[in-house]
């Protein structure tokens, strides 16, 4: 099988940082939501895969090492860069098509206009339009591979829900495959298929989202009743003034031996703040 990337023994150190064996396949088709606190190690990782940052490991882009000729196949978004500030888009679609021979103005302008994008400088557009513009830049070459480092961070809920449709629209396309780094997760409740979760610059775990909600659960209980569990399905607790949170695995086997027990299903947040900050 020929995955949209594979990682194999990923490795990156900093002076006050390291990425470690991170090994992680991006199916094709797929959309996974990458995951973590500040500093977990998710742009490190993306800028790893489009080879921004050397690194210790194997990564290969629909079965090959990055280089020119994947240019086509790559959208990318990711921090504050823009090619220049200055061009409106009229120029900016000049430059594109210059780039990339799959490039399609067409759909381009359909985008702005869809999305609102004024034409404007780069650098005179608020906050959300350049976002839009970045996600329209990368989608209008038809790109197989969408890399999104943190695309919705700071936008308003209508501005991410517009985005979100249009990320909804685009893999409607075939073999179409994302990877989407953010820290909202009620976006990747909407979009993700699977999830990737980074903590401390190690991969925690890679789960499809539907999976999740079936193989993990919270556990509502007390300091009381807590010892009438087996603490073999405990991951991690919650200790708070009156109550217990567990989250759990094996759910289904938990409530077969103890069904009148109170089990909820989680979120990726609660799994993700229950995994960092429990105990």
């Amino acid at each position: 099988m020929t995955y949209a990337i594979e990682i194999k023994n990923l490795n990156k150190s900093y002076k006050n940082f390291s990425l470690k064996s991170i090994n992680l396949r991006l199916e094709e088709g797929i959309v996974m939501g990458l995951i973590g606190e500040n500093g977990a190690g998710k742009t490190t990782l993306i800028r790893s895969i489009l080879g921004f940052t050397s690194y210790k490991g194997d990564i290969k882009i629909f079965g090959k090492g990055m280089n020119k000729g994947l240019k086509e196949d790559i959208g990318v978004v990711i921090g504050d860069k823009f090619f220049t500030e200055k061009l409106k888009l009229k120029k900016i679609d000049e430059v594109m098509n210059s780039f990339y021979k799959n490039w399609d103005s067409n759909y381009f302008f359909d985008l702005c206009k869809k999305l609102e994008i004024p034409d404007k400088s780069f650098k005179k557009l608020s906050a959300g339009n350049k976002v839009k513009l970045k996600i329209a830049t990368a989608l209008s070459h038809k790109p197989r591979l969408l890399i999104l480092d943190e695309p919705t961070s700071g936008l308003d809920p209508i501005v991410r829900a517009e985005i979100l449709d249009i990320f909804f629209d685009y893999i409607r396309n075939d073999g179409v495959s994302i990877l989407f780094s953010t820290h909202i997760t009620s976006d990747l409740e909407k979009i993700a298929d699977c999830i990737a979760y980074i903590s401390n610059g190690k991969l925690v775990f890679k789960d499809y989202k539907d999976d999740i909600g079936f193989k993990y659960g919270i556990l509502k209980t007390s300091e009381d009743e807590i010892g009438l569990y087996d603490d073999k399905y405990f991951i991690k607790k919650r200790v708070g003034k009156y109550n217990i949170d567990v989250l759990i695995k094996d759910k289904s086997e938990f409530k077969e031996l103890y069904p009148n027990s109170v089990v909820e299903k989680p979120s990726i947040e609660d799994i993700m703040l229950m995994l960092k900050r429990g105990i």
